[in-house]
């Protein structure tokens, strides 16, 4: 056992995690005194007891923040204290980077390095990025007459009810919090009742950075309970969600049951990664499918997991795929050199293991895993998946699987391939691979998806925005263009009355 591996295991140990809500800047246990116990995916450990929020905790958590929302202190805040005060909330979380990456790992069971390397500081930089967005986003003065001044201003649309998912707390956390932050609003969280650990502390760290009590309250607890709870709120403006389809369908029909809030919706995906056979360096294409989908266990809702390749290169590239495949056996995540670790609870293992029975009874031919893995360890753990031979109306290629679970589906020509790739319920993410110009172009104007990548994946930035068509949701996360989600529009018209002296 080397140092690195044993210091996180001792650092675990020692880890006392406070699973009680952040509402007005204090922690609280649920109103109800309930709590839930939280195991870990790696081993089954217990982490700790969660408070169990429900309606009475988010009506403390909304009346907190519209409190807050309504006496301004921090919309009337000048610009430039918002900046300077997340500002220093990223560097908290910077400061707590080791801390913050153990959670994350304990609670979701991704590998300590990726949490450490990635999650940490792309949270961080989501908040100082927008810190520094704050003074730059200027209000506009519309083209009217000369008897006439028409101002068109943003403001916060006031209280934010922000839902995230299991696979990525914080990043997911902050894309929200930054935008919605920095425009002036005041916010209710409500993370995954599978990963609520590190939400509970930024919120904590938010405060020690001196944004002020009300302005960001973290209420865990299960969908049907807070989440619901949150979505139906008549003291909520805005719900901006990310999560599967169905529950983003439940979202609508909570706005309409309520007091019809905006909805933001960013949702699943079944990403085509398209291979043509004349691009030349198929070994960094296989190389890069297979980084791209079995990285964070396949826990992703951009994961390229429909793989359409020509027929004629077909057998070469599934074959460098699937030798790539040992390359990604799960171990133990706190172990610093493990790149797969474990599925986030039992219940997703069943649904993963479920959907290779699927792929079997189908006919699809397992090329590569396909087992449950490291059994003995009380975790949940999958082994890197491929299956060729699939056909696109199989439920694994139609179904978000959100497993390390790879379909191969082979193309004769580059009209077939468009038709299959668009050929999904999802559009949140694809990828080209040609050496044609004139093809890469072509292709990804077709495609219809939020964001195409051309001889590449999952290169990314805050600075481009997130989001897909149809059933992958409405919502756009990242960039400038997410504080549209956050802000409304106002006109203020004002007549120029003509000199009478």
């Amino acid at each position: 056992m080397n140092a690195a591996h044993s210091n996180w295991h001792e650092r675990a140990a020692a880890l006392r995690p406070d699973g009680r809500s952040v509402i007005d800047g204090q922690r609280r246990v649920a109103a109800s005194g309930q709590t839930f116990e939280k195991l870990s995916p790696i081993d089954g450990r217990r982490l700790g007891a969660v408070a169990r929020g429900a309606a009475a905790d988010i009506d403390a958590a909304v009346a907190s923040a519209r409190a807050a929302f309504d006496d301004a202190r921090w919309a009337g805040m000048p610009p430039s204290g918002r900046k300077r005060l997340l500002q220093r909330f990223a560097e908290a979380i910077l400061a707590a980077r080791e801390e913050l990456a153990l959670l994350e790992t304990l609670d979701m069971g991704k590998p300590i390095q990726y949490s450490l390397a990635v999650d940490v500081p792309s949270t961080a930089r989501c908040i100082a990025w927008y810190a520094e967005a704050v003074d730059k986003v200027y209000d506009e003065i519309a083209p009217t007459g000369s008897n006439a001044l028409a101002l068109i201003t943003r403001e916060p649309m006031g209280v934010v009810g922000a839902i995230v998912p299991w696979n990525y707390p914080m990043i997911m956390a902050a894309w929200k919090l930054g935008p919605a932050l920095a425009a002036g609003n005041s916010v209710v969280l409500k993370p995954s009742e599978k990963s609520p650990f590190t939400a509970l502390r930024l919120a904590e760290l938010a405060v020690e950075a001196g944004i002020p009590p009300g302005v960001l309250n973290v209420v865990p607890g299960f969908g049907p309970e807070a989440g619901e709870a949150l979505a139906l709120h008549m003291g909520v403006d805005a719900i901006s969600f990310t999560g599967s389809t169905r529950t983003g369908r439940r979202m609508l029909e909570y706005a309409g049951r309520s007091n019809l809030k905006r909805v933001y919706n960013e949702l699943g995906g079944k990403s085509a990664f398209i291979v043509f056979a004349d691009f030349a360096d198929l070994p960094r294409a296989a190389a890069t499918v297979a980084g791209s989908l079995f990285f964070n266990q396949g826990e992703s809702c951009n994961a390229p997991s429909r793989v359409l390749v020509h027929e004629s290169v077909a057998d070469e590239f599934v074959a460098v795929v699937v030798a790539q495949a040992p390359k990604y056996a799960p171990a133990d995540p706190l172990d610093s050199g493990t790149v797969m670790g474990a599925l986030v609870d039992e219940t997703q293992l069943r649904t993963v293991m479920g959907y290779i029975e699927a792929g079997h009874g189908e006919g699809a031919r397992c090329v590569a895993g396909g087992r449950q893995a490291r059994s003995e360890s009380g975790g949940f753990y999958v082994e890197p998946t491929v299956f060729d031979g699939v056909d696109n109306d199989m439920k694994i290629a139609r179904e978000e699987i959100f497993g390390p679970v790879m379909s191969v589906i082979r193309f004769k020509t580059e009209a077939q391939a468009l038709a299959l790739a668009n050929d999904s319920p999802y559009g949140l993410q694809a990828s080209v691979w040609s050496d044609n110009l004139s093809r890469a172009h072509r292709v990804a104007r077709a495609l219809r998806a939020g964001t195409v990548h051309v001889n590449q994946y999952d290169e990314d930035d805050i600075t481009v925005p997130f989001g897909g068509y149809k059933q992958s949701g409405n919502g756009r996360d990242k960039s400038l263009h997410a504080f549209d989600k956050y802000t409304e529009l106002k006109t203020t018209w004002l007549r120029i009355e003509p000199d009478t002296a």
